[in-house]
């Protein structure tokens, strides 16, 4: 391969098949690495715009028994808050019904019920950063070692040569760092969306975090002003 040659494609052509290997390793690492940014950026919008709207819903003054109402109906729509809600609401009235009246154990039980919630859907809301985080990590690497094997086989096809100039090696050399440039390609943007994720993922976390303890207040208020009855107000 001349010097005119040395196009992206053709540096990828004449690549050994090891390299060309690293190659469309990372090249698919890559394209997998943006499906799942786009899909998470996308979950976690639509995850707090649900719980912007339940929120808005739960502070406008809706009975708790409405609101546990609608959360029942809307099972399947619903956001990770509301199920958060409807968890607690749920072990509330479970206990309630077994005759309960002692208002710890009432508190507790919808607070345990929560924080199990609360776990399931950060799972959920957490899914595929991982793998983000591991594309950020390996990819380099991965690269690294399609250019180190790239020039070792450039440097053996010298061996039987005479004479050896910066044309003769430059076409080798250039086809192994080729990998290296596709490792940063996907690892670039999987760390910044790593990164922001995290970002966004902690603060859902503390906003729901706080919503069950604003939650356990109420409920504590209304025990405490009608131990007799269900939760009806707020």
């Amino acid at each position: 391969m001349n010097s005119q040659d040395m196009s992206i494609l053709n540096l990828v052509l004449h690549a050994s098949w090891v390299v060309q290997l690293v190659m469309a390793l990372l090249l698919g690492v890559s394209i997998a690495s943006w499906a799942a940014i786009f899909r998470k950026l996308f979950a976690l919008k639509r995850v707090k715009s649900l719980n912007d709207d339940f929120e808005r819903d739960f502070w406008s003054g809706t009975s708790l028994n409405d609101l546990y109402a609608s959360a029942a109906q809307n099972a399947k729509n619903a956001g990770p808050m509301e199920r958060i809600f409807a968890s607690g609401m749920r072990e509330y009235q479970k206990l309630r019904e077994r005759r309960i009246a002692d208002p710890g154990t009432l508190l507790d039980g919808a607070r345990r019920a929560m924080r199990a919630s609360f776990q399931r859907e950060m799972d959920v809301v957490e899914s595929h950063l991982s793998f983000l985080g591991s594309v950020a990590s390996v990819s380099p690497y991965v690269g690294l070692f399609g250019t180190v094997w790239g020039i070792m086989h450039a440097f053996t096809g010298f061996a039987g040569m005479e004479q050896v100039t910066l044309a003769t090696v430059a076409p080798g050399i250039a086809e192994a760092l080729v990998a290296t440039a596709l490792g940063l390609f996907a690892a670039i943007p999987a760390v910044i969306a790593y990164n922001r994720f995290a970002r966004d993922i902690d603060r859902v976390a503390i906003h729901q975090e706080t919503f069950i303890e604003e939650f356990s207040n109420i409920l504590q208020r209304n025990l405490g002003a009608h131990p007799a009855t269900s939760a009806s107000g707020h």
